[in-house]
C-alpha cells in the first residue's frame, strides 16, 4: 500500500508539474531543463517501474532533440512544410486584402487563451471635447427637436427643406473631416454619440447623417486621396457644396464583391476638347445611400486595360474613383423606398462615361486597389454608424417602455408588474446596456489608433441582431399601441427600420457565418498568420526559419490551451489571475476560461477540417458566436469600469455578462455535438467541459432589479439612456412619458385612496376620470388633488391614445408632394442639379464640335 501511495505521488507530481508548465507558457528550454531535473531525481531515487523509467526517459529525449534547431528544422519541419502546403485553401484576393485589413486588439487577446486584460483595461475612457460636447448640446438637439418623423416618412417621404439647410450649415455631413479642409474633425467616438442620438429620435436622419462620416468619398479621400484631390473636395463635402454617395452594389454582385461587372476600360477619349487616357466607365448599382441627390459619386468597378496603356497587365481588379455627377452618361435621380423610411437612398447607372485616369482615388497608382480601400475602411466605419444606431434606438426603447410599462394599467396594476413583461423589459435593458458598452469602449480603442476589423464585424452584427430583439420586445409590451400607424406613434418606424441595418454593410447571415470567424481564425490567431506567410515565402530558407517557429510555437500555444481549459473548467477559473478585485472579479474568470477552451475548439477545427472549415458555414458561425460573447462580455466589464463602477449597474453588469457567457457555452456545445469527427469531439469535449455544462443563465431575481431599475426615475435609468434624446417638449413622446412616470410617484397615493373609497362604496364609477369628479364631491380628496389629478390623467390618456384616420386620409396620394419636396431640396442643396446637366451636356457637344 505505501509503495501504491508513493508511486501514485510521483505520477501526481509529473501531471500536475506537466500542467503547470504548460499552464503558464513556459518556453521550451526551460521547460525541458525542468522536465529533465524532475526526471533525474525519479530514476536515481525512485524504486519505480523500470519500464516507466524507460518511458520518461524516452519523453526527454524528444524534448532534447526538439532543442535542437537545426537538425529539427531538417528533419521534422521541411517534411511537414511540404505537407501543410498540399492543405493550404485556395485563396481569393478579396479574401487575402480583407485578411490583411485593419489591427488586431483585443480580439487577439481572446483568440490567445490567456488574455493579457491590462491590455483592455489602461485604455482611456472616451470622453466628449468641450467642442463636441457643445455639438451635442446645440445643434443635434436642436435637430432632433426639428425632426418629425410622421410627417418625414408618411406625406413628405423626405426630410423637410429647412432641416436639410440645418444639417448642411451645421456640417452634420463634416464630422469625420479635418478642419484643415472646414470639417469639424471630431473622435470616433463623438460621431458614434451623435448618431446614437439621431437615432433615437428618426431612423431617416442618422441614416443620412451617418453614412457620409462613414464609408463614403471623404473618408477615402482622407486616406488615400491625392493632395490635389482632398483640397478639390473635401472644403465643398465639409460646407454640404458637394453631396456624396458611395456606389458599390449592383444588381448581380451584393456582399460577393469580386462578381462585381461594372467596369472601366482604359483607352483614347476626348476630355474637355482634348485627346487623353482615360477611362470609359458602365455601371449599374442599386441600394445607394444619397445617390438620389449625390453631386459626387464614389464608385467602385473592375478596371481592364486590355491596349496595356497604363501597364503590363489586361486587368487591375476593383477600383475605386470619384465622379462628379453631372458628367454625361450618368444617371441619379429615382429613388428606392427602403420600408417607408425616407432616407434618400437609391439606383444609378452610367453608360459609355469617359474620366481622366487622375479620377481614380489616389491617381492611377491606386488601379486595382479599391477593395483593399474598402476593407481597411470598412474595419472602422462598420464599427461606428450602425452599432451606434442599434445602441440609440435600443436606449430610445427601453426609456419609452420603462415608462410606459408603469403607466399602462391592466387588472388595476401597471403591466411593469406581470412578470411576462418584466422578463420583455430586463432583455430590453440589458441587450441595449451591451450596445453602449460595445460601441463605447470599441470607439475609444479607434481613437487610440485602432482598427478593429474583426470586433468592427462583431459590433456591426450583433448590435443590429439585438437592435431587431429590442424592437420586438417593445413591441410586445406597448401592443396595439405599438401597431396603430400614426403621429402618436413612437415605435413604429424604428420597428420597420431594423431590417434595413440588418441587410447593409455585409448581410448579417454572411458576416456570422463568414467573416467573423472566418477572418478572425487567421488575422487574430498567434501563429496561423505567420504560417501562412511562412509557407508562401518565395525566400525558402526564410520561409523554413519562419514555420519552424511559428510551427512550433503553435504546438506549445495548442498543448497550453488544452491544460489551461481543463484547469479552468475543473476548478471554475477561480484561480485565475484578473486585474481587478471587484464584484466583477468571476466575470473575468469566466471570460479567461472560455477563452483557453475557445483557442482549444479552433485549433483542433483547423487542424482536422483544414480548408474545409470554411465551408462548414455553421461549425465557423458557432466559433464565431464564442469570440463575439466573450468580446461583449469584456466590452461590458471595461464600459462597468468607465463609467466608476456604479454599484447600482451591478444588476445590468451581471444580467449581460451571464447571458453572453451562458450563450458561449451553448455555442460550444452545439459546435462539439455537430463536430464531424467524433473522436476529436469527445476528446475536446474531455477538456473542455470536464464538469459538464455548469454555467447558468440570470436568475428572476435579477430581473427583477433590472426591471425596477429600467421603470424608476433615478441615475441608472438616465446612465442606460443616456444619449437618447429625452428633453421634455410637447413634440418628444420619450419626454413627456419620462414626466408622467415621474407624476405616477407623486399621485400613486390620492390613486389609492380612490381604489379604497371605490371599495367601501364611496365612488360608483369604474373609471378613473369620473372618480376624480366624484371623490372631489364627497370630499375623498381635496379640489387641488382633484385638479392635479385630472391633469396627470389626460396627460396618461394622450400618452396611451392611438390615431384613426377618415378613409380619405388613408387614400393620400403622396407622389406629387414627395416629387416637389425632393425637387424642392435638390435644388437647394446641389445647385439646380438639371441645369448643371444641361450644361455639362452642351459643354460636352462643344467640345465635340472643337474635336
Amino acid at each position: 500500500m505505501f509503495e501504491f501511495i508513493i508511486a501514485f505521488l510521483w505520477f501526481l507530481l509529473f501531471f500536475s508539474g506537466g500542467i503547470f508548465l504548460a499552464y503558464q507558457r513556459v518556453d521550451l528550454q526551460s521547460s525541458t531543463i525542468a522536465a529533465g531535473a524532475a526526471i533525474a531525481v525519479y530514476v536515481i531515487f525512485s524504486e519505480g517501474h523500470p519500464l516507466w523509467k524507460l518511458f520518461l526517459i524516452a519523453a526527454f529525449s524528444v524534448m532534447l532533440i526538439l532543442n535542437l534547431i537545426e537538425f529539427r528544422r531538417e528533419k521534422i519541419t521541411k517534411p511537414l512544410l511540404s505537407i501543410y502546403k498540399r492543405m493550404l485553401p485556395s485563396m481569393s484576393n478579396t479574401e487575402r486584402e480583407a485578411l490583411e485589413a485593419g489591427s488586431v486588439w483585443w480580439d487577439g487577446e481572446l483568440f490567445s487563451g490567456m488574455p493579457q486584460w491590462d491590455r483592455l483595461i489602461s485604455n482611456p475612457a472616451p470622453k466628449l471635447s468641450e467642442e463636441e460636447q457643445a455639438f451635442l448640446d446645440g445643434p443635434c438637439e436642436e435637430l432632433c427637436q426639428m425632426l418629425d418623423d410622421w410627417d418625414i416618412c408618411h406625406f413628405r417621404a423626405d426630410m423637410p427643406e429647412e432641416v436639410w439647410n440645418y444639417i448642411i450649415e451645421k456640417q452634420f455631413f463634416a464630422m469625420i473631416i479635418p478642419k484643415k479642409y472646414g470639417g469639424l474633425e471630431f473622435s470616433s467616438y463623438a460621431n458614434a454619440i451623435v448618431i446614437t442620438k439621431l437615432a433615437s429620435c428618426s431612423p431617416t436622419a442618422s441614416s443620412t447623417i451617418g453614412v457620409p462620416n462613414s464609408l463614403g468619398p471623404a473618408e477615402l479621400l482622407l486616406h488615400y486621396g491625392t493632395e490635389e484631390q482632398k483640397q478639390l473636395y473635401l472644403p465643398g463635402l465639409a460646407t454640404g457644396k458637394e453631396i456624396p454617395c458611395f456606389a458599390l452594389t449592383s444588381p448581380q454582385a451584393g456582399s460577393d464583391a469580386a462578381a462585381l461587372i461594372d467596369n472601366g476600360i482604359v483607352c483614347k477619349g476626348k476630355w474637355k476638347g482634348k485627346t487623353i487616357t482615360g477611362i470609359r466607365l458602365n455601371w449599374n448599382k442599386r441600394y445607394i445611400t444619397l445617390a438620389p441627390i449625390a453631386t459626387v459619386l464614389g464608385l467602385a468597378f473592375k478596371l481592364n486595360d486590355p491596349d496595356h496603356l497604363i501597364g503590363e497587365k489586361d486587368e487591375y481588379g476593383i477600383t475605386a474613383a470619384l465622379i462628379p455627377t453631372n458628367i454625361d452618361g450618368v444617371e441619379v435621380g429615382r429613388r428606392h423606398y427602403p420600408l417607408t423610411i425616407a432616407f434618400q437612398n437609391g439606383p444609378t447607372s452610367g453608360k459609355d462615361v469617359f474620366v481622366p485616369l487622375d479620377y481614380i482615388i489616389g491617381g492611377p497608382k491606386m488601379a486595382g486597389k479599391g477593395w483593399k480601400m474598402l476593407v481597411e475602411l470598412l474595419s472602422v466605419g462598420r464599427a461606428i454608424t450602425l452599432p451606434s444606431t442599434g445602441s440609440g434606438g435600443g436606449q430610445a426603447a427601453a426609456y419609452a417602455t420603462g415608462a410606459y410599462s408603469v403607466i399602462r394599467k391592466q387588472f388595476n396594476t401597471s403591466i411593469a408588474n406581470f412578470e411576462g413583461v418584466g422578463e420583455a423589459l430586463t432583455r430590453i435593458a440589458g441587450h441595449t446596456y451591451i450596445m453602449n458598452a460595445a460601441v463605447s469602449v470599441t470607439s475609444a480603442a479607434i481613437d487610440q489608433g485602432e482598427k478593429p476589423a474583426v470586433p468592427s464585424a462583431i459590433l456591426k452584427y450583433h448590435c443590429t441582431e439585438l437592435g431587431r430583439k429590442i424592437a420586438n420586445d417593445a413591441m410586445d409590451i406597448h401592443g396595439g399601441k405599438g401597431v396603430m400607424m400614426g403621429p402618436k406613434n413612437y415605435l413604429s418606424r424604428a420597428y420597420m427600420a431594423t431590417p434595413i441595418a440588418i441587410t447593409v454593410e455585409g448581410a448579417n447571415i454572411l458576416t456570422r457565418s463568414l467573416i467573423i470567424y472566418g477572418q478572425g481564425a487567421i488575422r487574430c490567431h498567434p501563429f496561423v498568420l505567420r504560417e501562412l506567410n511562412a509557407a508562401g515565402d518565395e525566400d525558402k530558407d526564410r520561409g523554413l526559419i519562419e514555420f519552424d517557429n511559428a510551427l512550433f510555437g503553435h504546438i506549445g500555444y495548442a498543448i497550453s490551451n488544452m491544460a489551461r481549459s481543463f484547469f479552468l473548467a475543473i476548478t471554475h477559473a477561480k484561480f485565475s489571475r484578473v486585474p481587478l478585485n471587484t464584484p466583477t472579479r468571476r466575470y473575468y474568470q469566466n471570460i479567461n476560461r472560455y477563452s483557453a477552451a475557445f483557442a482549444l475548439a479552433s485549433d483542433f477545427a483547423m487542424l482536422t477540417l483544414g480548408g474545409s472549415l470554411k465551408k462548414r458555414e455553421l461549425l465557423s458561425a458557432r466559433l464565431g458566436d464564442i469570440l463575439s460573447s466573450m468580446y461583449l462580455a469584456s466590452t461590458v466589464l471595461k464600459h462597468f469600469e468607465n463609467q466608476g463602477r456604479r454599484a447600482t449597474d451591478l444588476p445590468l453588469v451581471e444580467w449581460s455578462i451571464r447571458t453572453l457567457m451562458y450563450q458561449a457555452q451553448e455555442a460550444l456545445h452545439s459546435f462539439l455535438r455537430n463536430f464531424p469527427n467524433r473522436f476529436v469531439a469527445a476528446l475536446l469535449r474531455f477538456f473542455i467541459f470536464p464538469r459538464g455544462r455548469t454555467y447558468s443563465a440570470p436568475s428572476d431575481e435579477i430581473s427583477g432589479k433590472i426591471v425596477n431599475l429600467i421603470t424608476t426615475p433615478g441615475e441608472s435609468r438616465e446612465r442606460l439612456s443616456e444619449f437618447a434624446y429625452t428633453t421634455n417638449d410637447s413634440n418628444n413622446p420619450l419626454g413627456l412619458l419620462q414626466e408622467a412616470l415621474e407624476l405616477v410617484k407623486e399621485y400613486e397615493p390620492i390613486e389609492r385612496r380612490l381604489r379604497q373609497a371605490h371599495k367601501e362604496g364611496l365612488l360608483v364609477s369604474d373609471y378613473l376620470g369620473d372618480q376624480i369628479i366624484e371623490a372631489e364631491k364627497a370630499q375623498v380628496i381635496s379640489k387641488a388633488e382633484s385638479r392635479n389629478m385630472r391633469i396627470y390623467h389626460e396627460k396618461v390618456l394622450a400618452l396611451l391614445a392611438v390615431d384613426d384616420f377618415t378613409p380619405e386620409e388613408l387614400s393620400r396620394n403622396t407622389g406629387k408632394k414627395t416629387s416637389s419636396n425632393t425637387a424642392s431640396k435638390r435644388k437647394s442643396l446641389t445647385k439646380k442639379k438639371t441645369t448643371k446637366r444641361k450644361a455639362a451636356k452642351k459643354s460636352s457637344l462643344t467640345s465635340k464640335k472643337e474635336a
